[in-house]
């Protein structure tokens, strides 16, 4: 059995291409969207399917739940994006082929490879490193206070679960 590895520092490399254009969060996904020659559409999925990316010959959309938050969107997009810049996806049969990468359930689990990979490229674009760094740059994160914790997730518009798991990840690294 093939043991895959997955690639943090090409991660990383791929989102701050992406992040050349933008300084300060929150990151404009529309922008970064465009730029890929995508577009993101919402639509009313199914609740337990979080977004879609669908590809064919030249055509990208990025398709999201509406009726997930707004926190929860932007993270698919984001995840979307890693799926675009990362991988080819899977090609679907239906009356023409083209390509699909759904996140669903198993988007967050450690189960698929191409998932763990979409997931931290997410995290990487949402909640740059260097910003993040900046931003409690002389301060001690007080990994209890929720009201810290809100602000900074408002501030790069993620929710607070994504962001306590992006510093942990960042300052675990020291």
């Amino acid at each position: 059995m093939t043991e895959f590895r997955i690639s943090y520092p090409r991660l990383r490399r791929q989102a701050a291409i992406l992040l050349a254009r933008q300084f300060r969060p929150p990151v404009n996904l529309h922008a970064i969207v465009a730029e890929l020659n995508a577009e993101i559409r919402e639509l009313d999925l199914a609740p337990d399917i979080s977004g879609i990316l669908y590809r064919q010959d030249e055509r990208r959309v990025i398709v999201v739940n509406n009726n997930h938050s707004e926190a929860r969107r932007r993270f698919t997009i984001a995840h979307e994006v890693g799926h675009l810049v990362l991988h080819r996806g899977e090609e679907v049969h239906v009356d023409a082929g083209f390509r699909i990468n759904l996140r669903d359930p198993r988007s967050a689990t450690a189960e698929d490879v191409e998932e763990i990979e979409a997931n931290a490229f997410a995290a990487n674009l949402l909640m740059p490193a260097t910003w993040l760094r900046a931003d409690v740059t002389g301060e001690t994160v007080d990994w209890s206070d929720s009201a810290e914790l809100e602000e900074l997730a408002q501030r790069y518009q993620v929710s607070p679960q994504a962001m306590l798991v992006r510093l942990t990840s960042l300052f675990a690294e020291r």
